[in-house]
């Protein structure tokens, strides 16, 4: 930090078990990664490249290598792992991996139909060879699954060894978690967290609201997901009480009267 300010809420430090901040790329050039690492890269702790980008992003090893050098992880987006899996390449997709040296993977089965026991199944294979990411939800706005459901496949899913589950919202944050409208399903969210320790679950939140109403909820150390780049640094500023959202959430005890006194 620059200068200091009392009664900021202490943050995580990484490498971040929890109070990670997930963000999506969704086709950046090289140099725009520089420029991106080159504010951000404090506050970043794993990248996503969105869905199957990488089949067609030009110059991906070298990319790949320029997160590498700062020191942050990438991971191919769970619609690329499911590409390979319904053409029947899973192997192919496990040597995908080690050819970019990828250290994460995510599993998901947001577009395609996957029986759980299958899904388990691709987590416990790829759990030998990367951290696991797995998603739950689906992608099909028309499609709700209600809270126990959800309950159950995240108890499932990290049993079979995923490091984290991962809320599903879409790049703009308009399913899964959420309604049309970005509202957060608040009463699922709420009886998730009855039975998922939350430092297990990253939530898609792309949209500013749906990050505030989170770190409200559990805290400045909540893990977010879907950020886009030139959100990682606004987003740090909505966990620290740095913006008019939540200013006032982290000021217990400090007195909010006579300000402009001279106090």
């Amino acid at each position: 930090m620059n200068y200091t300010l009392s009664h900021i809420p202490e943050r995580t430090t990484k490498p971040r078990d929890h109070g990670l901040t997930m963000v999506m790329d969704k086709g950046l050039s090289i140099r725009q990664v520089e420029d991106f690492l080159s504010t951000s890269a404090a506050y970043v702790d794993i990248v996503k490249l969105g869905w199957a980008t990488s089949f067609v992003t030009p110059n991906l090893k070298e990319k790949l290598q320029v997160y590498k050098e700062a020191g942050i992880p990438v991971y191919f987006g769970g619609t690329l792992f499911e590409a390979f899996v319904v053409r029947k390449q899973f192997d192919d997709y496990r040597r995908l991996l080690d050819v970019y040296g990828l250290e994460f993977a995510e599993v998901s089965d947001g577009s395609i139909e996957m029986n759980l026991d299958d899904k388990c199944n691709y987590i416990s294979q790829l759990a030998k060879q990367v951290t696991v990411l797995s998603e739950v939800g689906s992608k099909d706005e028309a499609k709700i699954i209600p809270p126990y459901k959800w309950i159950q496949l995240m108890k499932a899913e990290l049993e079979a060894g995923a490091w984290k589950v991962i809320g599903e919202a879409r790049e703009g944050g308009t399913v899964g978690l959420f309604r049309s409208s970005g509202e957060v399903r608040q009463g699922l969210v709420e009886e998730i967290l009855t039975q998922i320790p939350f430092e297990k679950i990253i939530w898609e939140a792309p949209q500013k609201e749906q990050q505030v109403w989170f770190v409200k909820l559990l805290g400045a150390n909540v893990n977010l997901g879907n950020i886009s780049p030139n959100e990682a640094i606004p987003l740090e500023t909505i966990r620290l009480g740095l913006r008019g959202d939540t200013f006032t959430h982290f000021l217990d005890g400090l007195g909010l009267n006579g300000f402009g006194s001279g106090h």
